[in-house]
């Protein structure tokens, strides 16, 4: 590929991953159609496809796209989390739960990952491994506090004493990070909170 190529595809890129963050997706997928067949579609522009495809809750099809993004690049966090979202929404808890859990090997410190991960096992039944994983959330990012007691996700473990020591603990100790559970700097997924 030229340089001008390059140049030509990273300019698409940017544009598509402007129009995602404008909540206008159609236009997203129309500008990366620009980039011609699908087929040889990097990592990102993968991700960014998928990412339209999930914005529209075209969950199934965002798979393909995300599937094929994470292969490409199974270190980034972002194609990670679009693939938790959109399994969890077509009944395939397993795979999000598989989905995060590997973003986690990339990204530990990552209270975004930590909490949707507690919230996929939550729903799973996995209480410990949820507990685990929400405490973690809430030490990396306090702000974490302000969602939980409407995250219906945890609503099978809300009773529970250990989920409600650790929610104390976090709403007294405060936790590191940002006060704010947007401040994650992961891209356009950052805003994926269950």
């Amino acid at each position: 590929m030229s340089l001008s190529q390059r140049i030509r595809r990273t300019k698409i890129q940017h544009e598509a991953e402007g129009y995602l963050e404008l909540g206008m997706p159609q236009y997203a997928l129309q500008t990366l159609g620009r980039l011609g067949d699908p087929t040889g579609f990097d990592a990102d522009a993968l991700y960014l496809w998928g990412e339209g495809l999930r914005a529209m809750q075209r969950h199934f099809e965002a798979l393909l796209p995300l599937e094929r993004a994470a292969k490409l690049a199974p270190e980034d966090s972002r194609i990670c989390v679009a693939l938790g979202w959109c399994y969890k929404r077509t009944g395939r808890l397993d795979l999000a739960i598989e989905a995060l859990e590997k973003a986690l090997i990339f990204e530990p410190s990552e209270a975004m990952l930590r909490y949707n991960l507690a919230c996929y096992l939550s729903l799973a039944g996995q209480k410990g491994r949820a507990l685990r994983h929400l405490s973690q959330a809430l030490k990396l990012n306090s702000a974490y506090c302000q969602m939980v007691d409407e995250e219906p996700d945890f609503d099978s473990i809300r009773s529970d004493p250990e989920f409600q020591a650790i929610c104390e603990e976090a709403r007294q100790q405060g936790g590191v990070g940002d006060d704010s559970p947007q401040g994650l700097g992961i891209g356009i997924s950052s805003t994926l909170q269950d």
